[in-house]
Parts: C-alpha cells; structure tokens; sequence
C-alpha cells in the first residue's frame, strides 16, 4: 500500500479541523513540534489503497515567521516531506484566506484548495466562479462542507492525483515590474543558497524581505561582497517604491487578490444584515455580555451534573458490585486490600466521575464548535483589560485552562508581549481544570446534594476573579508594561456536528482515562503501600508512614477546617496530580456503599468541606503545569513565584471561608 503525506493548512475558523476529524476519526496523534510548544496533530487513514498521513498545521493568517505557529507552519511546508498542501479557504472571506494561499504558492508547494462553506457565502450574496478560480490560481480547487463532510472523498482524490504530478506555480506568481525584476537579480546573485525545497524565487523574495531565518542561512553560506550588494539592492528598491520591502511585498500581493477577486468574485452589494449579525447585536452587548457569558456557564454545570449524575450513580453501583464479588474469593489476606483498597479503591474512586468529565468536555466542544468562546474572549476584552490591564486575548488561555492548565500555560504563547505572557501564566492555576472536578463531583454528591451544578459554577467563578484579581495586582507591581491592543476574528455562528463534539469529548476525555491507568494507580498504589508500613501496624491508621507524614502537616490545615492526617496526605500527593485527592480518599477509606462516601461526612462539615474545595482550587497547580511554566519562561523563579502565590492565596481564602462561616454560625 503506497503511503502519502499531506498537510492541511488554512486560516484559523476555516473549518481545518473538522476536515482533519472527518479524515483521520480516532486514528490521530497529538503532540508537540520538535523544539517548539505548539502543538502538532497528525492522523492516518486509508483511501483508494493509499495510506495516507495527514499533518494538521496550526491555523494562521500568513507564513510571515512572527509566531511560533507561523514558523511551524512554514518550516513544515518548506522542510518536511509531503506530497501536497491542502489549502482549507473560508468562502465567505475568501479575500483575507487568499493571502495564504498565495503564501503557500510562493514556497513551490503542490498545493490543492479545499473551498469551505460556499452555501453560506452563497447565502451572504457572493458569487464565486470556481472554474475561473481554478483555471486563474491553475491549481485544483474542491468545493467541501466540513462539517457535514461533503465533497472529502472528491478532495483526497485530487489531492492523490495533484500528488502524482506536482504543479510548482511559484515561478507564475508577480509582484509588479519593480520587484519582479530585482528578484531575479537577487536570484542570480544567490544561485547557490537552499532553503528546503523552497524555489530560488521564495528565497530571493525573502532575502529581499530580510527575513530573519533566511538571512542567517545566506551569511553563513555567502560572501561578503554577495551580502553587500543584496543590501544595496534592498536600499535601490524601498527608494522606488517609497516602502519598506516586507511592505512592498504586501501591497503586492493584494494587489494579485484583488485581481484574483475581479475576475473569479462578485461580492454582495448593500449590507445585508446576517443571523451572526443579528445574534452578535445581543451576545456581544457591552452590557448584556458577560450576564449571557455567565448564563452559558452555568448551563454548562447545570446540564452536566443533570445528565452526568445517573451514569456515575451507575458506575459507583458498578465498582460496589465488584468489590462485593471479589472480597469472597480474595478472603481478608494482604492481596485483598491491595487489589479492593489500592486499586479499586484507588482508581475506581476517580473513573466513577468519567461521566461528568466525559460530558462537561461534550457541551463546551458544543460551545466552541457553535463560536460562542471567540464572542466570550471579545465581551470580556474590556473588562479584563480595565481591571487586569491585559487584553482579552488572554482569555483565551484561561478558557483553554478549563480543560487542563498545561495547555492554558502553553497558550499564552500567543500573548503579544512578556509581562502579558508571564501575569497569564501566574493567574492561570487559579482556574478550575478538569482534574479538579472530581473533588468538587464528590464533595457537592455529599453535602449539596440539591445545589451540585451552583456550587461548583460558584468556585469556578471563585477561580476566574481570583485569578483576574491576581493578573492584576501583577500587572500594577512587577509588570507595568501596557497590554497590547486585542484584534480577534470572530467567526459565523454554525451549527455543531455531533461527530465533531464526539471527537473533541473523547480526545480531552480519554486523557483523563489514560491518566487514570497510569499516574493515579501508581500513586495510589504508593498511597497503600505506605498506608501498610512499617508491617504490623492497622491499614491506613495514623501509626502507619502515611498517617505519620500526615499527622506532621495537618496542624497547618486546622484553621481551615480540615486539620487530620488524612486530608493533609491528599492535598500533599495531589501537586502530582489533581484527581490523586480523591483516589487517595479512596484508596484509604475504599469505594462503594461503605467507602468513600460514608466516611467523608464523618471528617468534614458542609463548611469545612467547602474550604477544602476552595484550597483545592486555588492552591498549587500539578508537576505537570509548574514544568509548563519552566518550560515557557525558561526560569525556575516564576515556578517559585507560582508556588508562593498560590500558596498563600489558597490559605487565605480558605481561612476566610471556614472561620467567617463559623463566625456567622455555619458548621
């Protein structure tokens, strides 16, 4: 079977990735670009007795390398092998995605156009002459739905036989005699210099671009008298076209699009006001904006505990009678309580709350999916950047920050400047991550049987101002620089795809699955072992190393209202990860109708409970996060900083939780 590979690029909201979901289904693999922190995303499928491979590239706007994702983009295009790029283009804004296109010509890739949501374009009054476009462009163009999945099959067929003869249309492309002309000189001056399989016209127009990259390449391979014309050549031409070259080119390629635009694209006439329009006048509401936000919010937690609850009854009936089915055949031996205790105990305690993971993950896929999270990020931008003095492009971090606060951490990458990047990072383990609903699922199931989805919508809240408070009382003192403006698109309103919310759920969920089977049995494993030790002593008693270490702790904890050994131990080993709170619970006290769940009202209160979900919330992100953070700063003092910060945030807020209720006679 013969084995291809394409990439799959396009502006961000063009529909890229749910063509790359309907190809590659579950067969996808994600993880990050060599030396860089963005993500890649990489998925296989088999089509007319190919293998194919297809390389999902991060959205952008251009190729122009002032982003991290820019410059995967580019590099991949350019240094990875592949048989054909496909171009995904929003039909409705096909004037701004033409611009990467155009880009993507210029590096010589074979390239094929993916032409998205022509209805709706349609429907806007553009009149697209695709056959025109084609024949102009001289490069195969398609006409898909991504969501629904129409046309995919006709696009990978193209795609195969643009694969089986490569079309390089980089050598058709002009700029306009002024620049055409010296790009030749400059491609005779450095006929020597490779780029990837970059043609020499992409490497003379970014030579003339001074294009960081390029230029280091070209002086290490060039003379000096070479490096001394081509800036003579450079300074020639910004005096004929009154510009900076990067600029010059620009304008150039404009120029082509709006060419392009006049002979293949008749716009709508008027301003016809769309559905998106008309919804936006209300969800973007300066003042009905974040009420709508938070409506959604709750929904979310309302609609999750609702549908979530039954199933994870069903599970905790489900680990109760497998507990009830072993302990005769295991008797009362040592092996019993290793596998009842430490690992059913243990990991059964954190898969019964799969269900609310699995579906809070569906409903905010749902939410993006729909684009509500990009009208979310616009409304607060003015609120954040009045009380945070950042943009609201932090936002984005912090929403992805609800799924796991590594990714978040990540994210801030695209922050325009270093203190935005750093006060983001530093306010991001405020916000709630999944990891965390567990605690929250067994302690409301407990206590607020009647308020689960207010409770935790409460401290999900709790979290987002602490860490606005945070972000800003960073911004007044160690970072003062200003906050770059927030220039965001915002996409159309589409109906979701249940295949696409399917895939997003089981994508984030399976995480939690897979760290279940890994990272919480081998802690709760850990948590056994020294539950038994030293030999003789009761299993999972204060003699034991475990009660001991606990015991040391647990005084800091008094004020809080969860001052004893058990709680102390929980909150020490979930800094590895946050769900180890509550497979250590389990794993001391066991799963099922006698477990967990009926010890638990025997240590805590309703108010003690609640300031131990507040600490949970607030206190120190997990290993995983702290080395996102080293990672992304490149220093050990922001880790330290995070620490602290947390630290003393959760401890107060938590001490203001239990003694102010005891103080108003709550117990």
């Amino acid at each position: 079977m013969e084995k291809l590979k394409f990439l799959l690029a396009g502006n961000p909201n063009v529909g890229k990735s749910s063509v790359f979901n309907h190809l590659t289904g579950l067969k996808q693999h994600v993880g990050n670009w060599p030396g860089k922190t963005v993500e890649q995303k990489s998925g296989t499928f088999e089509f007319n007795n190919y293998e194919i491979e297809v390389i999902d590239l991060p959205g952008n706007y251009s190729l122009t390398p002032y982003s991290a994702e820019e410059i995967v983009s580019r590099d991949a295009i350019i240094f990875e092998d592949n048989d054909a790029v496909i171009n995904i283009i929003d039909a409705e804004n096909i004037q701004r995605n033409l611009y990467l296109t155009l880009q993507i010509l210029e590096t010589g890739a074979n390239t094929v156009i993916g032409l998205n949501m022509l209805n709706y374009a349609e429907d806007a009054g553009f009149k697209i002459n695709v056959k025109k476009l084609e024949k102009t462009l001289g490069i195969p163009i398609v006409v898909i739905d991504a969501r629904e999945g129409k046309g995919l099959n006709e696009l990978i067929r193209k795609t195969i036989k643009a694969s089986e003869n490569p079309v390089n249309k980089s050598g058709e492309l002009t700029y306009g005699f002024e620049l055409d002309d010296h790009i030749n000189e400059v491609r005779a001056l450095f006929p020597n210099l490779k780029v990837g399989s970059a043609p020499s016209t992409w490497v003379a127009i970014k030579l003339l671009e001074n294009d960081k990259e390029v230029m280091e390449l070209a002086k290490k391979s060039a003379d000096s008298s070479q490096l001394k014309k081509l800036d003579e050549i450079r300074k020639h031409v910004e005096e004929i076209v009154h510009q900076p070259l990067d600029d010059a080119f620009i304008d150039a390629r404009y120029g082509q699009i709006a060419t392009i635009m006049k002979e293949c694209v008749k716009k709508p006439s008027g301003s016809k006001k769309t559905l998106t329009d008309k919804i936006d006048r209300i969800v973007t509401n300066r003042w009905l904006g974040i009420p709508i936000f938070l409506i959604v919010m709750y929904i979310i937690f309302y609609l999750t505990y609702t549908i979530g609850g039954p199933f994870q009854d069903l599970i905790d009936e489900g680990f109760s009678a497998l507990i009830e089915y072993l302990t005769p055949m295991l008797g009362d031996g040592a092996l019993a309580s290793f596998v009842l205790n430490g690992v059913i105990g243990g990991v059964g305690s954190v898969l019964t709350f799969i269900p609310i993971i699995f579906i809070l993950f569906f409903l905010l896929s749902l939410v993006e999916d729909i684009g509500y999270l990009a009208r979310a990020a616009y409304v607060i931008d003015r609120a954040m950047h009045k009380i945070m003095g950042l943009s609201g492009k932090a936002f984005i971090p912090m929403i992805l920050g609800f799924g796991c606060d590594v990714t978040g951490i990540m994210a801030t990458r695209t922050l325009s400047n270093e203190s935005d990047r750093i006060s983001t990072m530093l306010a991001l383990p405020f916000i709630s991550c999944s990891a965390r609903i567990p605690i929250y699922a067994l302690f409301t199931a407990v206590f607020f049987t009647q308020n689960e989805a207010e409770i935790t919508f409460a401290i999900y809240l709790l979290g987002m101002v602490v860490a606005v408070l945070v972000a800003r009382l960073l911004k007044e003192t160690v970072f003062a620089e200003e906050s770059a403006p927030f220039i965001m698109e915002l996409p159309p309103y589409r109906i979701p795809t249940l295949k696409s919310a399917l895939l997003h759920m089981w994508e984030r969920g399976a995480l939690f699955i897979k760290k279940a089977g890994t990272i919480i049995l081998g802690a709760s494993v850990l948590v056994w072992i020294l539950s038994n030790l030293p030999l003789g002593v009761d299993e999972s008693s204060a003699e034991s190393i475990l009660g001991i270490i606990g015991s040391i702790v647990a005084p800091i904890f008094k004020p809080l209202g969860f001052g004893f050994w058990q709680a102390s131990v929980a909150l020490v080993l979930g800094i590895i990860a946050k769900e180890i709170v509550v497979s250590t619970f389990g794993t001391l006290f066991g799963v099922g109708e006698d477990g967990i769940s009926e010890v638990i009202p025997t240590l805590f209160t309703p108010l003690s409970s609640l300031s131990f979900m507040v600490f949970t919330l607030l206190y120190v992100p997990c290993f995983a996060a702290l080395g996102a953070i080293k990672e992304e700063t490149g220093s050990w003092k922001w880790v330290a900083a995070c620490v602290i910060i947390c630290c003393v945030v959760a401890y107060v807020l938590s001490f203001i939780v239990y003694q102010g209720g005891l103080l108003l006679g709550y117990t």
